[in-house]
């Protein structure tokens, strides 16, 4: 019930990361809970996810934008769920990656826990080992 946002360092470029973050196959392999996705348009995706125990599966929306290294996503529900992604420069050869989040109906430690694990499922992918987000 309402806004959720956490960020994490990963050791690789922003350029790279963000072509791998915003590759649409790639998403149930870090976003926690997510089981498949299936572009069905260019701004559109069919999903399926495990929430809260239950699945979920439905049309939503999906926007990418590699200038401002940025995904955004919603769905149009009750819940008024939606969602952004962003990658940044962090120097040292490093990016910073932060996940946002609203939503009318869910659990706020549920949410928080999805998000920490969303980035260090991240970091696992690139970095190769799972750490606790920064």
């Amino acid at each position: 019930m309402g806004d959720y946002q956490h960020s994490a360092t990963v050791r690789t470029d922003a350029a790279s990361l963000f072509e791998y973050l915003a590759d649409v196959n790639r998403l149930p392999d870090y976003f926690e809970g997510m089981v498949s996705v299936e572009s069905t348009g260019q701004h559109t995706v069919h999903t399926v996810a495990q929430v809260e125990g239950k699945r979920r599966e439905g049309e939503a929306w999906l926007e990418i934008d590699p200038q401002t290294r940025s995904m955004r996503w919603g769905t149009e529900s009750e819940n008024q769920y939606h969602g952004e992604l962003e990658v940044a420069d962090a120097g040292d050869g490093q990016s910073t990656v932060t996940v946002s989040l609203h939503t009318e109906r869910a659990d706020g430690p549920g949410v928080r826990a999805g998000l920490e694990q969303t980035l260090a499922n991240i970091k696992r992918q690139i970095e190769g080992r799972s750490t606790n987000p920064a």
